[in-house]
């Protein structure tokens, strides 16, 4: 298998209210592949992908239903430590929840979370030690 992620699809309730949320909100740019009960944003390489929560699990074959933590988040890597705080409150405005306000880490970086109108956790972190290559990429060494 090739090292590569190509999507993240994130389970939604209300896809008008999700597209709003990430192309309004947070200012992802929507793909014009975006049609019907779903949509895609570009992002640098991975394209996030929103879908039905009962389409998503019918398709993988499992059960709809669960909530709290899932086990996983997202997370958006920032050039700096005020970065953090500004898209955190960029998200709130857009109607995410702060789980985390930013703070500095246990690790020397300086992070927060938040949720989206569906729970998915995001996390906004600065990492000192992963720098980015210039075309926005994260450098893990």
């Amino acid at each position: 298998m090739e090292p590569r992620i190509s999507f993240i699809t994130l389970g939604i309730s209300d896809l008008e209210r999700s597209v709003k949320f990430y192309r309004d909100g947070l200012g992802l740019p929507l793909s014009s592949a975006s049609k019907g009960d779903v949509a895609f944003f570009k992002t640098g390489g991975v394209v996030l992908a929103l879908y039905p929560t009962e389409k998503l699990a019918e398709d993988a074959h499992v059960p709809p239903a669960g909530s709290g933590f899932r086990g996983v988040t997202l997370a958006h890597n920032v050039r700096s430590r005020e970065e953090v705080s500004s898209v955190l409150a960029l998200a709130e405005a857009a109607g995410a929840k702060i789980t985390k306000p930013a703070q500095d880490t246990f690790w020397g970086g300086h992070g927060g979370y938040f949720t989206d109108p569906d729970g998915h956790l995001w996390e906004v972190v600065w990492n000192p030690f992963f720098p980015f290559a210039e075309d926005g990429r994260v450098v893990v060494p």
